[in-house]
């Protein structure tokens, strides 16, 4: 990436994460940055882009990656804050209080970002790529992030949200926290389609608003 890149702070982002990863993304080789441009290169990882869809046999393997990345300590590094980023799309100013929290968070559980490897031992098959959101908060997040995924990719809400019981700090979140998280994404992936109609976006936004009438209706 170009150095005067508009986003070139996710280049350092990822790079400045990466160290603390050391059993849930790719090892980060070495880094260039020089004559305008920012060079990373990560370890190539075998596998396949999970896949989320009702009775994908990925799903417990995300599940185990989403449970040990909760149990990893946030690093002392800069990053942004869940409540910072969610601010302008929450219903009330007090919900922010819901995504506050220590803990690291990916929170870009896109199932291209998530790579299986079946060769590898159960339960530690999988790996997360592209750690340019990497956010600290409340560490049930990652969970709410993975619901969206997982309607999108064909699950009712009520079988999405089954799934994310699987991860221990999903049982922290009350109710309406979760509500209000549904709420905020539902104007987070509208503003996304909007600026930029393309059929993901629009099937995320779905998901996402769908999510919400059915926390709703809870």
């Amino acid at each position: 990436m170009r150095t005067d890149h508009p986003r070139a702070w996710t280049q350092r982002r990822e790079a400045a994460v990466a160290p603390f990863l050391t059993s849930q993304g790719p090892a980060l080789r070495w880094r260039v940055e020089t004559a305008g441009w920012d060079l990373l290169s990560f370890e190539a990882l075998e596998g396949h882009q999970a896949n989320y869809a009702p009775r994908s046999p990925d799903l417990p393997e995300v599940a185990a990656l989403l449970r040990r990345l909760g149990e990893t300590p946030c690093p002392g590094i800069e990053l942004r804050h869940a409540e910072q980023r969610l601010e302008r799309y929450v219903a009330h100013p007090d919900d922010l209080r819901f995504f506050a929290g220590a803990h690291l968070l990916h929170t870009d559980l896109n199932n291209a970002n998530v790579l299986v490897d079946d060769h590898a031992p159960q339960g530690d098959r999988v790996r997360l790529v592209d750690w340019a959101w990497a956010t600290r908060g409340a560490a049930w997040l990652d969970a709410g992030y993975w619901v969206i995924w997982l309607i999108a990719a064909g699950h009712t809400p009520a079988s999405a949200e089954r799934w994310a019981t699987e991860i221990p700090s999903w049982h922290t979140a009350p109710a309406e926290g979760i509500t209000a998280f549904a709420a905020a994404n539902a104007n987070v992936w509208s503003e996304i389609s909007t600026a930029d109609p393309a059929p993901w976006t629009l099937r995320l936004a779905t998901a996402a608003t769908t999510w919400h009438a059915h926390r709703k209706a809870v």
